[in-house]
């Protein structure tokens, strides 16, 4: 199949990846590939994708930083510039399928009525604008969306919206090895904002005595200054925003991964690349990470420090060698890709078989803007 990828544009999909989306993007259209796929990336300018197709000339976060202009006019108008560039191209009918995996709630509009297939990946709860926009979509036998967990799935449910199928995130199993030797320190790995709990993680390290590296980007300041950094000290450690090389290298040597959300986490990447490594995790029971970890780790109330720190001493207790096998068996980019295959031909089949408007296949630049009125 030729596969139309549309990523977030918030941030570059490039290493270092700013976060679980751009990695996660990153690995569907290499796992995509693997299986035979031709794909393009419409992405932001400095993707790192072979088959990007820029569709803006920055991400937005560095012309109009989310933390200041979110909900403006001019962060709306830049995505929507962005993304009708993407609607001229899909439009002309080259795509069999078009794999959404962006947080743009109008594309799923634009497709279903253009008679496109199309199916859209949900990395957040169902909030808002795109909450209604896969709703209305699921009455499209040309619109599918997945979630990446059980968990999602139930929240999705409760808000009416239970036709999503679960497509669990994959990770490069031949990439996250094992280590030949495990170091004496814990690591934590993500953005560092609040709903992360990286201010509990560092607590509950000094809490159980252990040494602790910290890697991620820093994209609340004042959150790092005030909850992170007094606790860098005896052991407690931050490295910065590492490329995955650097990050591969470290979980692996590390005796357990610190996984502390504090919000309703849809799927948990770092812990399957832990996983992967042979590590266990050690966390807060928030959203899908138990779906994601299993018998792999130790999960306690989600924001409870000393429980946390507890959890840290029985790391040791886990096989790593269960740990491996649960990510190559479950978390697999193959599983992933395989679960991603039986959606594109869904929504195939209700494109081919539904009385929708074509006007997507004979596509020009009018009959595009007409689209669009």
């Amino acid at each position: 199949m030729k596969i139309a990828v549309l990523a977030h544009i918030r941030h570059a999909i490039a290493e270092p990846f700013s976060g679980g989306m751009e990695a996660h993007c990153d690995m569907l259209c290499r796992g995509l590939r693997a299986a035979g796929h031709e794909v393009d990336l419409f992405a932001a300018e400095g993707s790192s994708d072979p088959g990007l197709v820029p569709i803006c000339d920055a991400p937005y976060d560095e012309v109009l930083p989310w933390r200041v202009h979110r909900g403006t006019r001019e962060l709306a108008a830049y995505q929507r510039d962005a993304f009708e560039r993407v609607l001229t191209r899909i439009g002309t009918g080259e795509y069999d399928v078009v794999h959404n995996n962006s947080l743009f709630p109008e594309i799923v509009e634009w497709c279903a009525y253009a008679g496109i297939p199309c199916v859209t990946s949900q990395h957040v709860p169902p909030f808002g604008s795109m909450f209604d926009a896969v709703l209305a979509g699921s009455q499209h036998p040309n619109i599918g969306a997945t979630v990446t967990s059980r968990d999602q799935l139930s929240l999705w449910s409760r808000k009416g919206c239970a036709d999503l199928e679960v497509v669990p995130n994959g990770i490069d199993t031949q990439a996250w090895l094992p280590a030949g030797e495990v170091r004496d320190y814990f690591s934590w790995v993500g953005r560092i904002v609040p709903n992360k709990g990286l201010g509990q993680a560092v607590r509950a390290a000094r809490l159980a005595g252990v040494q602790l590296k910290v890697f991620g980007p820093i994209e609340d300041a004042s959150y790092f200054a005030d909850e992170v950094e007094p606790y860098l000290t005896n052991g407690i450690e931050f490295h910065g925003h590492k490329s995955g090389k650097v990050l591969r290298k470290e979980l692996a040597a590390a005796r357990g991964a610190l996984v502390t959300p504090l919000w309703d986490e849809p799927f948990g990447l770092v812990a399957a690349e832990a996983l992967s490594c042979g590590t266990p995790v050690v966390g807060f029971d928030r959203g899908a990470l138990a779906e994601v970890v299993g018998d792999c780790g130790h999960l306690v109330q989600s924001g409870d420090i000393d429980a946390l720190a507890d959890a840290i001493g029985q790391a040791g207790q886990i096989d790593r060698t269960t740990c491996r096998r649960r990510a190559v068996e479950h978390l697999s980019i193959q599983a992933m890709i395989r679960g991603y295959e039986d959606c594109y031909a869904k929504v195939i089949a209700g494109a081919r078989l539904a009385s929708l408007p074509r006007l997507a296949w004979s596509s020009s630049a009018s009959s595009t803007s007409a689209l669009l009125a």
